[in-house]
């Protein structure tokens, strides 16, 4: 007599269908830009001394969940005497907020004040470029950063030479004269 060997098998989970995901997706990002943050506190942002300079986070990809509108990387960079050399796509604006300085980009010295804005170009295999001080109190800069269009370019990043002022990463950041 021959034996019937049953086997039990798992039923196949049900497949989502990318419709049904895209539906999920764009409700909770609305629902995201309803509840999210609206004000970041500068004096709730830690600043960080990195081969930049010294930098004031306030949006980026690691808090891009908890705000209203993510996508969006601004910062500020306290330069004393110059920030780190590096190369990228370009394609964002750098609004300055105090001092005097200037950017050399591709090797092109370009002067910039209070008020005024560096656009830096977008190029095929980026742009390199590097910032300086000339006031004698440290210059500030707000950069804006809209990640969905440099993620579409490659985002390349290349650091060619860092800020005099890094240590490395186990070394606290300065705080700033004007914040303390």
């Amino acid at each position: 007599m021959t034996e019937r060997v049953v086997e039990r098998r798992k039923e196949p989970e049900p497949q989502e269908l990318v419709f049904e995901y895209l539906q999920e997706y764009y409700r909770v990002r609305r629902e995201q830009g309803e509840k999210g943050t609206i004000v970041v506190k500068g004096k709730d942002v830690p600043w960080e001394q990195n081969r930049q300079g010294l930098i004031h986070f306030y949006t980026h990809p690691k808090n891009w969940r908890s705000l209203a509108a993510p996508g969006w990387s601004l910062f500020v960079h306290y330069i004393k005497k110059q920030g780190g050399r590096h190369t990228h796509q370009g394609g964002l604006g750098l609004f300055v907020l105090e001092g005097k300085g200037y950017s050399v980009v591709d090797g092109v010295r370009f002067d910039w004040e209070k008020d005024d804005l560096i656009l830096l170009p977008m190029k095929p295999g980026g742009c390199e470029h590097q910032h300086f001080n000339l006031s004698d109190k440290p210059s500030e800069w707000l950069a804006f950063i809209f990640n969905p269009f440099w993620d579409a370019t490659g985002n390349l990043k290349v650091q060619s030479e860092t800020s005099p002022d890094w240590k490395g990463p186990n070394e606290p950041p300065p705080v700033p004269p004007h914040v303390g």
